[in-house]
């Protein structure tokens, strides 16, 4: 019994050093904010605004660290397609929103924030005659994409050939051990559940795809180190284009009954649907709000994530670049609700996952229900 309270505690403990640890490398860069001050200046210098809104949008590089005054940034190509011309050209062009190359620039503000947009001849006016600018760019969004896209299949190929060889009766082992565990879950608790257990199977891929693409990407925004940091489930066209993939599913495998029922639904007075169709049309609009409500569920939920874990690490400098004294007080009590809004971040990475799959694999089983007429 004593053996065991102990491991627990060192646990315990070694959990702690690596969040504490976990803190300091995403308060570094911070740290450099606060401490860049110009002279003569009085008051805060450091622009809690500008490091939690740089940070959950989307950008064109990928900051790594900063070693005294020398950032070191994983500058990514830039792809527009702009009045029949296409402009390839790296990130660094653009050093960080400072500078203008071939006639665009980042915007410093407002909707386009942190996006290319085009400017005038002295390069910082935005052009109000320019049309519209097609971006293709690689960003740090996509390229966090592409990297959990390659882990989830380089871990399920490893599952695939580990359960292809293995005896029928051997107990899992390894990834196995882990995965097993979450896939059935799905099936039984979301697919079976939801859809019926006559038509689940057709819908598993894509529930399972789904379920661990934003569970993965979601544990990925809470690592302070590349491939990890990107605030991609709480990029509102990542999370659009998941819900369109449930939008057109859903539409896909509809059966004779769904459509009978959006368009004219029986039991229902006849004046409700004709010759006003009413009830059809509320039925329509229904179907296009389900997708827009997991987009909009995804987006917010793990944006607010971001920007509550970043706004506690922000009130350190924020009160130390008034008063070191102030700063100093305040750490440990920001430290320690810190570590626990990550471990709460974990339980929410799961939850998102679980309530988008299962949200998705309600709508397959009511494009899909039992009586078929």
């Amino acid at each position: 019994m004593e053996a065991d309270q102990s491991q627990r505690t060192q646990r315990a403990f070694y959990a702690g050093c690596y969040l504490a640890c976990l803190f300091l490398i995403l308060a570094a860069p911070i740290a450099a904010y606060a401490a860049d001050d110009d002279a003569g200046e009085t008051g805060p210098s450091f622009d809690a605004r500008k490091v939690i809104v740089d940070h959950v949008l989307d950008s064109y590089d990928w900051h790594l660290f900063d070693i005294g005054d020398r950032e070191f940034s994983l500058h990514l190509p830039v792809i527009l397609f702009y009045e029949g011309k296409l402009y390839l050209f790296s990130s660094k062009r653009f050093d960080h929103g400072y500078a203008t190359h071939k006639g665009f620039r980042l915007a410093p503000d407002g909707p386009l924030k942190g996006r290319a947009m085009r400017v005038l001849d002295d390069g910082v006016t935005p052009d109000p005659d320019a049309s519209f600018i097609y971006d293709l760019s690689i960003t740090k969004n996509v390229v966090a994409v592409f990297a959990s896209s390659i882990i989830l299949c380089l871990l399920f190929v490893s599952v695939g050939r580990q359960y292809k060889e293995a005896d029928i009766y051997a107990t899992p082992s390894g990834l196995p051990l882990f995965f097993e565990p979450i896939i059935i879950f799905v099936r039984d608790q979301i697919a079976i559940l939801a859809i019926g257990p006559e038509k689940y199977k057709v819908f598993m891929p894509y529930l399972l795809t789904a379920f661990f693409f934003i569970f993965l990407n979601n544990l990925l925004g809470l690592l302070p180190i590349i491939p990890g940091g990107a605030n991609v489930t709480g990029n509102i066209s990542v999370t659009f284009v998941l819900a369109m993939f449930t939008f057109f599913t859903t539409h896909w495998y509809a059966n004779r009954a769904y459509w009978k029922h959006m368009f004219n639904m029986p039991g229902v007075p006849m004046f409700l649907k004709f010759p006003i169709p009413i009830l059809p049309l509320i039925e329509v609009v229904g179907a296009f709000i389900k997708p827009f409500t997991l987009m909009i569920r995804l987006f917010a939920n793990m944006t607010a994530g971001h920007m509550v874990i970043l706004s506690l690490t922000s009130l350190i400098f924020v009160l130390g670049s008034v008063s070191i004294l102030m700063g100093y007080a305040i750490s440990p009590i920001t430290v320690i609700f810190l570590i626990f809004l990550n471990f709460l971040k974990i339980l929410v990475s799961f939850l998102q996952a679980y309530i988008f799959t299962l949200f998705s694999a309600f709508f397959f089983g009511m494009a899909v229900p039992k009586a078929d007429h």
